[in-house]
């Protein structure tokens, strides 16, 4: 397979790298958040997420247009809130991902359709959401005919991609398309040029909300050669033989650089389950790196704080921040997946936002 090597060839910076800001969307009526009072908790979730993100960086929530009013009363001054038309609320998955080319920023418009056409699924809002936020960055867009969501790949700025099997090669995303078609789309877009393919996702990402199998409940990079893994050390949790299976396949990997991965793993919750029985996922490895700061999911658990001390050995330059993220779990994902970034350039103006 071949990748573009010019100067101007796209790459995604990594997620320690600089940002101009991060874009979010604000939770509307919609299936995912059934019941008004469902909403209102939602709502006052991501808020939480969006005051803590905004301590590091500017932050700008993109609302359904009647919620606009609503949602700068909540969120406050020092947020940006800009009106546009959406079914769901998970930036990370529905918004553009952003890369530069050449020193200039620009942005790759995965096509979306509703993590792989799902049932409660509504998307002809959300499939437009990426233009038009890399039009209010001042970005160019490079469409992308493969199915994809922010949440399915994970980046060491240096070469290397981590994507899952069970979402780019799922049949309910690309239908007909092949393992090494898959990686040149996703390398010509990212300007990687190696993929470490995970099995598949944690149990509960299977299930009526999930993702079928986002990598980002499941491992992510944390520096050039280093990746932090869940993992479940609970035996009667189906997570546990799983999370052994990625573990040792991240330790036996290298990256686009030949160096072996170094495995920082990370104990799920002791928390295993719904008050329902139902196992969930939540997980540490869900987290948001902004300017100077870690934005960790807090699940009310004992592990909250070993999680945050491993973050601050990590990164003992930026503030490792906690914030309750059971809710937004409840819904389907975690604080990774409602936050995108947008990364700082050089010698960039900042963009005046539209329809604020």
């Amino acid at each position: 397979m071949s990748t573009r090597t010019s100067d101007a060839a796209p790459v995604m910076p990594p997620e320690w790298s600089p940002h101009e800001r991060t874009w979010m969307a604000w939770p509307g009526h919609n299936p995912t958040f059934d019941g008004d009072g469902v909403l209102a908790e939602a709502r006052a979730a991501w808020a939480s997420v969006a005051r803590a993100v905004r301590r590091f960086e500017p932050v700008t929530m993109v609302a359904n247009p009647e919620d606009v009013a609503g949602a700068r009363e909540q969120l406050g001054a020092d947020i940006e809130v800009v009106g546009r038309p959406l079914d769901d609320a998970w930036m990370r998955d529905i918004g553009p991902t952003f890369v530069t080319e050449g020193g200039r920023l620009a942005a790759v418009d995965w096509t979306f359709n509703g993590w792989g056409a799902q049932e409660w699924a509504r998307w002809d809002k959300d499939r437009l959401l990426g233009s038009f936020v890399a039009e209010q960055a001042g970005a160019p867009v490079h469409s992308s005919r493969l199915v994809n969501e922010g949440g399915g790949i994970h980046v060491d700025g240096e070469g290397t991609v981590l994507l899952t099997e069970t979402v780019q090669l799922g049949p309910e995303r690309n239908p007909g398309w092949s393992r090494e078609e898959v990686e040149a789309e996703i390398h010509a877009r990212l300007g990687t040029r190696k993929a470490i393919w995970l099995p598949r996702g944690l149990t509960a990402d299977y299930g009526t909300y999930g993702t079928r199998g986002h990598v980002d409940l499941v491992a992510a990079f944390a520096a050039p050669g280093v990746v932090v893994a869940h993992t479940q050390p609970d035996p009667a949790h189906p997570d546990h033989d799983l999370c052994e299976e990625t573990v040792g396949l991240l330790r036996s990997s290298t990256d686009a650089r030949g160096r072996r991965l170094e495995v920082v793993e990370l104990p799920a919750p002791t928390v295993t389950e719904t008050e329902d029985g139902e196992p969930v996922d939540y997980s540490y490895v869900n987290h948001y790196l902004c300017n100077g700061g870690v934005v960790l999911c807090g699940f009310g658990d004992p592990r909250d704080e070993h999680a945050a001390g491993i973050f601050r050995r990590l990164f003992p330059e930026r503030t490792v921040t906690l914030v309750d993220a059971r809710t937004v779990f409840a819904a389907g994902g975690g604080i990774h997946c409602i936050t995108q970034q947008q990364p700082r350039v050089p010698d960039r103006h900042p963009v005046r936002l539209t329809g604020r």
